[in-house]
């Protein structure tokens, strides 16, 4: 074959190669294209997530401030209140202290007015020449102290610390006098002679006693408290929850059902 012929046998093939080379090309700057246009897109689509992604930051930074400010203005509402719940208590404790000194001050007069009864009338033979004794006024077994002596008696030993002797004092005035109006007191301060030693059961046991041998004294609420105070400290939860909600049942205008909701709002 003359090489004449050969080159004409060969140019299709190299028109044909041409071809294909002009259409790998073509292919290749149409993906280039679609892959600038995805990477453009994926870029738009980026910037979109970045602010949608920033206003969300924004929104939970002012959203975190607002509970920040709430938290800071409850915290504040709660210590106020704590303060005024302090300054309530304490204003309940120096009433309670001025009507005791009040009631203190009154049974010692009782006490006095009771000791000047019992003093034994003069004799003819102490009276000047020419007088007569004076009917007796006395009551019958004149001499003898009175429950209001008594009691003032044995409330000058706990004030001394002499506990033993306070609670036989209390125990002697009730054992004579059980329904004298100063026997609901007495019994109390038995309890509390109890508790000055330290002795919790005993105390506890006789405070019980106080609620239920007087339900209609005043000292049953402050027993009450008492017991629902030390079952407290005790960590008896339930029945300090208990002897509380009675204390407000029972009791609801008086100074210890004030303390006693306080109590109940804080107990865990």
């Amino acid at each position: 074959m003359s090489i004449r012929r050969f080159a004409r046998a060969l140019a299709p093939v190299a028109f044909l190669a041409a071809g294909a080379c002009v259409a790998t090309r073509n292919d290749l700057r149409l993906v280039q294209n679609d892959v600038a246009l995805l990477k453009a897109e994926q870029a738009l689509a980026d910037s979109a997530r970045r602010v949608q992604l920033d206003r969300v930051i924004a929104q939970l930074g002012l959203m975190a401030d607002s509970l920040n400010a709430t938290t800071a203005r409850i915290n504040r509402f709660q210590g106020d209140v704590r303060q005024q719940m302090y300054g309530m208590e304490q204003q309940l404790v120096t009433i309670q202290e001025l009507t005791g000194q009040s009631q203190r001050r009154l049974q010692e007069l009782r006490a006095s007015m009771e000791q000047r009864a019992t003093v034994a009338p003069p004799t003819p033979s102490t009276l000047p020449a020419g007088s007569q004794a004076p009917a007796p006024t006395a009551p019958a077994g004149a001499g003898s102290p009175g429950p209001n002596q008594l009691f003032q008696l044995a409330l000058d030993q706990l004030r001394r610390g002499s506990t033993g002797a306070a609670r036989a004092g209390f125990a002697d005035l009730l054992r004579q006098y059980p329904t004298a109006d100063i026997a609901p007191d007495a019994q109390f301060y038995v309890a509390e002679a109890y508790a000055a030693e330290g002795n919790a059961s005993g105390a506890d046991s006789v405070y019980a006693l106080v609620a239920e041998r007087y339900p209609a004294s005043v000292r049953a609420g402050t027993a009450l408290y008492k017991r629902a105070i030390t079952a407290q400290a005790a960590g008896r939860t339930d029945d300090a929850r208990a002897l509380f909600t009675a204390v407000i049942e029972r009791f609801p205008r008086s100074d210890e059902a004030v303390l006693a909701r306080d109590r109940l709002r804080t107990l865990k």
